[in-house]
């Protein structure tokens, strides 16, 4: 279905104002910043003591089942907790409100609609999975990636965290874009090494649109670059560390333009991605178009 528009997100700090553990802090009543010290230093940490390399991505998920268990900081910790903080976040002005309007851009458009043209919307997140589906943007997208946590019981039967059941980092996001590109989310019987013809694929590279907001992006922007697609970067209004971050982004090549994060409409980023919804729509009719066209041969005439 070379007609789908894949819009593809992350997460933190490209829809939420800040990260997806926000809400636990504050529920469990834990210092952030102090949190995220001491989990940066792990590494480094096992390193030392244990000549073990661990994924700086995603080793704070470890620290979280840690704490989940009797006497930790977040003791108590379980999926359903996890689910009911994504309520609690806080999201760029016009989310989730983007998702719908960009499909409006095609619904409305005759011509895109008769081709059956569609846009939908993937969150790829190194963060919590459960987090995400309990927030506002779940009913909205079509699929996320993101951490799963598997529960065991405590000492009294409650579920806690204990287990990590699947794990997504910064480069491995790239797997779930070539998941999109073969339709692993929507065709049954397809995995992602499976070989699939590029013209059977459901989702073309040059048809997705990728939204991050950093330099931790990079292998993703970089593999929807390098097949035809287009990137786009957002930095918090008035921070001019993640200005310089995005600036760099685009002199390196990585994205094609940048904005504040704000989707509200009339917005640099709202008019961004519209319009290259919209461009790429309309690329996919004249490619039509042209094969309909080179297919149809020319009527016989008379002979004079």
């Amino acid at each position: 279905m070379a007609n789908v528009i894949a819009v593809i997100w992350d997460f933190d700090r490209t829809l939420v104002d800040g990260y997806m553990q926000d809400p636990l802090f504050a529920r469990y009543n834990v210092d952030a910043e102090q949190f995220w010290k001491e989990v940066n230093a792990l590494p480094e940490h096992y390193r030392q003591t244990q000549d073990v390399e661990v994924n700086k991505d995603t080793i704070y998920l470890n620290r979280f089942i840690h704490e989940a268990q009797p006497g930790g900081k977040f003791e108590g910790l379980n999926n359903a907790i996890l689910r009911e903080s994504g309520s609690e976040l806080n999201f760029y002005p016009g989310v989730p409100e983007i998702f719908d309007s960009t499909r409006s851009v095609i619904g409305n458009n005759k011509s895109f609609a008769e081709r059956g043209i569609r846009v939908e919307h993937y969150i790829v997140s190194t963060g919590m999975a459960e987090v995400i589906r309990g927030s506002a943007a779940s009913n909205h997208v079509d699929h996320i990636w993101g951490c799963e946590l598997i529960e065991t019981r405590n000492a009294e039967g409650d579920p806690v965290i204990g287990e990590l059941g699947y794990t997504i980092d910064n480069t491995s996001k790239t797997r779930a874009l070539f998941e999109i590109n073969k339709g692993v989310p929507v065709e049954e019987g397809i995995d992602v090494n499976a070989r699939v013809p590029k013209n059977l694929r459901r989702v073309r590279f040059e048809n997705m649109i990728y939204i991050a907001d950093g330099p931790s992006d990079v292998p993703a922007f970089s593999v929807v670059k390098h097949y035809g697609g287009s990137t786009f970067a957002v930095y918090p209004k008035g921070n001019k560390k993640a200005f310089a971050q995005v600036e760099q982004l685009r002199e390196d090549g990585r994205i094609d333009m940048y904005a504040e994060a704000d989707y509200s409409a009339g917005t640099t980023a709202n008019m961004w991605i519209t319009h290259k919804v919209t461009e790429i729509a309309q690329r996919i009719v004249s490619e039509e178009k042209q094969r309909l066209e080179a297919a149809v041969s020319t009527a016989p005439k008379h002979l004079t």
